[in-house]
């Protein structure tokens, strides 16, 4: 927190002099009654008000305190700021052709990606992260950032609707989900350069072959972790029959061959994803990879707090008023 006016922090010294002023020349202002002994008062009941004697005192100096504060009008902090943290460099290319609506996996594939890939962004707190989606093409969803927020936020609108309206073919390029991941690590000067491809079919679209892209990979030195999605056998399917869907069991397929093949050539791995654990396990690798330091600049907006404490010091001198003129009030 700052303060605009700070200066205005001075006024805040008179009150020390006025604290010290009370506490010495509370005897004397103290109106006292003498009496020759005062043995017969000792098992005498005192009143609440005994105990609240200060409390117009202690209240008066929040009051006070509170005023100055908000004419130095506190801030929250908003302004530029550079600093270096350790992190890494990965894009997440993600299947979204339709086949990813089966539901092997519950609610289905594409929910479940949502869920892994977002519990994944969560633990990457300081790592450069994007996202590239792909079904018979592939595009940019969000390039590499450290905005979190964002990246989560465009995962959990991912779905199947823009093949589903014909916005991009439907199918699986994984060569081009590979190829348009490395367009976005090409620059990157991080140690560790990361592409985690999650997909529920095999290759059957794109202008580049899955290891053509796994060349690229390699030569640019970036490690590719895949991940097929799916259980073994049939997987219910929504298939569309008329206005309605109809679900149909339809077999599992995925080219578990060209994955390997593609995380050995990059010196990655190759994970089936029918539960959590796999998934689990490509968390542990990447942590284990180097991170590199990352220069981050980040903006923070600044808010004004000068109500918060004009309120607090109206309320207290509201309270103050009402004990002393009417609860501790004092007949001359």
């Amino acid at each position: 927190m700052t303060f605009a006016n700070i200066f205005y922090l001075l006024l805040l010294l008179p009150l020390l002099a006025y604290i010290v002023w009370y506490i010495i020349g509370h005897k004397k202002t103290t109106p006292s009654l003498k009496v020759p002994d005062t043995h017969a008062y000792m098992d005498a009941p005192r009143s609440w008000r005994i105990y609240l004697i200060h409390a117009p005192f202690v209240l008066r100096v929040i009051s006070y305190t509170m005023l100055v504060l908000a004419l130095a009008r506190p801030q929250t902090t908003n302004d530029w700021s550079n600093k270096e943290v350790e992190g890494i460099d990965i894009m997440l290319a993600m299947d979204i052709s339709t086949s990813m609506l089966a539901q092997d996996l519950q609610p289905n594939r594409v929910e479940a990606a949502k869920s892994v890939a977002s519990a994944f962004v969560a633990d990457r707190e300081t790592d450069n992260i994007g996202l590239t989606f792909f079904a018979g093409d592939a595009f940019t969803q969000c390039p590499m950032t450290t905005d979190h927020a964002v990246v989560m936020q465009l995962l959990h609108d991912m779905g199947c609707e823009s093949v589903q309206s014909g916005l991009i073919a439907d199918g699986t390029a994984l060569g081009m989900g590979i190829a348009n991941a490395l367009t976005r690590l090409e620059g990157s000067k991080a140690k560790s350069r990361v592409i985690i491809l999650l997909t529920d079919g095999v290759n059957n679209m794109g202008d580049i072959s899955p290891l053509t892209a796994a060349e690229m990979a390699k030569s640019l030195g970036v490690r590719v972790y895949t991940i097929g999605v799916g259980k073994n056998g049939l997987a219910p399917y929504p298939y569309p029959v008329g206005g309605t869907y109809q679900m149909v069991n339809l077999p599992v397929e995925i080219d578990e061959e060209v994955l390997t093949q593609i995380a050995q050539m990059t010196d990655g791995q190759y994970y089936r994803a029918t539960n959590n654990d796999e998934l689990k396990r490509v968390y542990d690798d990447i942590d284990k990879l180097e991170k590199s330091k990352l220069k981050v600049r980040e903006y923070s907006k600044r808010y004004e707090m000068y109500q918060l404490f004009g309120l607090i010091g109206l309320i207290t001198l509201i309270i103050e008023l009402i004990l002393r003129q009417l609860l501790l009030r004092r007949i001359p």
